[in-house]
């Protein structure tokens, strides 16, 4: 078993995606919560900050690393839904379960046609100003992905491995 630290450990290569989302390991402790926001930088911001807050309220405090890790993805996942995944007029959604395994973060967007890069083996030139999110993801989750669900919309996942969920709740 991993130790908190360990969960935000980056690989010494990130994982390539998978393009087929894995079940989640475990049921959730929790019923997933979802929410719906405007593709929009406020969208995106307000991802990062309730995404911190739903963790707070299943007992994961925002201090510990694997919060921040989850927090690094869900605001690399939704800068990249509202960057790369947006269609005017249309939101993303943002999802987080819990499992006594893992956090997992699911970002859904309408932009089936702009699949992420699988080159996440290949850093941006030293002077480039984007490329580096999924490179992030890569180095914070444990896994990740993406789908395209319907001919309107796909998503990108990511699991951060956090062991028993009931250490969160002592601490």
């Amino acid at each position: 078993m991993k130790s908190e630290i360990d969960c935000l450990t980056a690989p010494t290569e990130p994982a390539a995606p998978a393009q087929l989302p894995p079940q989640p390991p475990l049921p959730p402790l929790f019923p997933p919560a979802r929410i719906r926001l405007s593709s929009s930088r406020r969208g995106a911001r307000l991802a990062r900050l309730l995404a911190g807050q739903q963790l707070e309220e299943w007992g994961v405090p925002r201090t510990t690393p694997t919060a921040a890790g989850v927090v690094a993805v869900v605001a690399e996942l939704a800068a990249n839904a509202i960057t790369h995944g947006r269609t005017p007029g249309r939101d993303f959604e943002v999802r987080l379960a819990l499992t006594a395994a893992a956090i997992r973060v699911e970002v859904i967007d309408t932009r089936p046609d702009r699949a992420p890069s699988a080159a996440v083996h290949t850093p941006p030139a030293p002077d480039s100003t984007g490329g580096r999110g999924l490179l992030l993801v890569a180095a914070y989750a444990d896994r990740w992905g993406w789908a395209v669900r319907d001919p309107y919309t796909k998503f990108v996942w990511a699991e951060v491995d956090c062991g028993p969920a009931a250490r969160f709740a002592q601490a």
